[in-house]
């Protein structure tokens, strides 16, 4: 399962709470949490023994707890930004007992992924990896090594291929025309286009990877956004990992052991149908492969030379249904609200949409590459809203040296994409959304311009990135192209919350609720009809 280091509280979509709950429970858990750690120490600084390596600048730290009360209370993503403001690039913070390293620069990006890259291709264990990811072996946790390597491989030629992500075109454009015909439906009236992307984005997902949806998909759903919920937020037996009796006290383990094992069942039950499927399928009868088609091969008797278990297959099934699911739809989620906030940008992106898909007589997934400005507005988004702010963590493999500072062996080093995305030094106007400053630019998301890295870089760059920006490309042209899009009576524009959830992922701290008008194609027959 894809998690992100983080320092927060993830508030996640279920029962209807108001803000003031929301904020009320909130507030609670931090405090509850700086309780915690108050007990624990008395709040005096103490200096470092001499002779030890030369680390990388940072804030004083308390005993104990080190610099955990300076991440409560904001994201972390922002509270990190902060922090490097005072203290440089490439800082230094004690989280318990564990070394972290947090990277806010290209130039200290570039020498963790790129320069010293190997040495920092492993992933740290973490209790939510562990137990949700049957041991961290799946693609984004696996420990680096030779079953690593196997499984990236596996996700670079069989997976994530171009032509397995072209492959699931009909999936995509089916599942949006189904987004498309409910919004349609709704067409005058305000309606939440926040959960409806996210429900479409996990239905794609789901036959993608199961090639159906299945019976129990909406409790599967509910069961990964609930594992999602809990891993958001920093364990305390992560951060003081030889105090194995935290996990018990902070009851994390039971509720994640618990998920995990309704997940497992699942996850059996689709294994164990497709497994009779194959079996009854004759030689040459002609199927077209999901994920878990792919998955399987590679658990065959007599199959390729590197095998994949039961367990190793769930666990990549997690990866999948999790990524897919959640950070697509949060960006398509961003690059809406962002052109809400703008309607210049808007008008321009949806001019563009209408002129092309009525110029081919076909609104459909193969017009895609002509729409140049959809492209660079979903760039911006990225900049400005990546999805994953603060990169999946890697570990220090060995003794290493960046900018006259030691990085100790087993230090976490965290990169702050957010804030580089963010930095002046690299951008003009930063907190503003202009799509138009990667016109004719070099720069892109692929892992070699590393002033914009919402993917990471190196070899633990996000395998589906192919996968996951076709993802958001198809539902923002569809929307854009079948609607024109208002506000609530009496919102303004300025009034639309453009503020992010405490988490993993940087999703909007509310749902998005719009007006849509429906837009009359000039041509007939189009395959999304409204």
């Amino acid at each position: 399962m894809i998690y992100n280091i983080s320092f927060g509280r993830s508030l996640h979509r279920g029962k209807s709470v108001s803000c003031c709950q929301r904020r009320h429970k909130d507030d609670n858990w931090l405090s509850n949490r700086f309780d915690f750690y108050r007990l624990l120490v008395s709040e005096t600084a103490f200096s470092l023994p001499k002779g030890l390596p030369k680390l990388p600048p940072g804030p004083r730290k308390l005993p104990l707890i080190g610099n955990l009360h300076q991440l409560l209370g904001s994201p972390p993503h922002r509270a990190l930004r902060d922090l490097a403001k005072k203290h440089g690039p490439l800082m230094h913070l004690q989280l318990g007992e564990v070394p972290h390293v947090i990277v806010s620069s290209a130039e200290m990006a570039k020498e963790v992924m790129k320069t010293h890259d190997l040495t920092f291709a492993t992933r740290p264990p973490l209790l939510a990896s562990e137990v949700m990811s049957y041991g961290s072996t799946d693609i984004a946790f696996a420990p680096y090594g030779e079953y690593w390597r196997q499984l990236r491989k596996i996700c670079t030629l069989e997976l994530f291929s171009v032509k397995r992500v072209q492959s699931f075109r009909h999936i995509r454009e089916e599942e949006t025309s189904n987004l498309v015909k409910w919004v349609a439906s709704n067409a005058g009236s305000p309606i939440n286009l926040t959960q409806k992307l996210f429900s479409t984005n996990y239905g794609a997902t789901s036959i993608a990877a199961f090639g159906k949806k299945f019976k129990e998909q909406e409790e599967f759903i509910s069961v990964v956004t609930e594992a999602n919920k809990l891993a958001a937020g920093f364990e305390v037996g992560d951060v003081f990992p030889s105090s194995k009796w935290l996990h018990v006290i902070s009851r994390m383990k039971p509720r994640l052991e618990k998920l995990h094992r309704q997940a497992d069942h699942m996850m059996n039950n689709i294994i164990r149908e497709r497994r009779e499927e194959r079996a009854k399928r004759r030689d040459d009868e002609t199927r077209h492969d999901d994920l878990i088609d792919v998955l399987l091969r590679f658990a065959d008797p007599g199959g390729p030379e590197f095998s994949l278990t039961a367990d190793n297959i769930k666990a990549v099934i997690l990866d999948i249904f999790v990524a897919g699911g959640e950070t697509s739809a949060t960006q398509v989620d961003w690059a809406l609200a962002e052109m809400m906030k703008n309607p210049r940008i808007l008008k321009k992106a949806q001019a563009e949409v209408r002129e092309v898909f009525d110029r081919r007589g076909k609104a459909d997934e193969m017009g895609l590459p002509e729409l140049e400005y959809l492209k660079l507005v979903i760039k911006e988004s990225l900049r400005m809203r990546p999805s994953v702010p603060l990169l999946l963590p890697r570990e220090c493999g060995e003794r290493c040296e960046i900018n006259g500072y030691e990085i100790p062996v087993k230090t976490k080093v965290v990169v702050n994409a957010w804030a580089i995305g963010r930095d002046p030094k690299y951008w003009d106007n930063p907190e503003v959304f202009y799509p138009e400053r990667f016109k004719d630019s070099p720069v892109d998301y692929k892992g070699t311009s590393f002033e914009y890295i919402p993917f990471g870089a190196g070899r633990r760059m996000c395998p589906g990135m192919n996968f996951g920006i076709v993802n958001v490309e198809l539902p923002l042209a569809m929307l854009l192209y079948h609607f024109d899009w208002e506000l609530p009576e009496g919102m303004k524009r300025e009034e639309l919350d453009m503020s992010e959830l405490l988490g993993a992922t940087q999703r909007r701290k509310r749902d998005m609720y719009l007006v849509p008008k429906p837009y009359q194609p000039t041509f007939t027959g189009s395959d999304l009809p409204l």
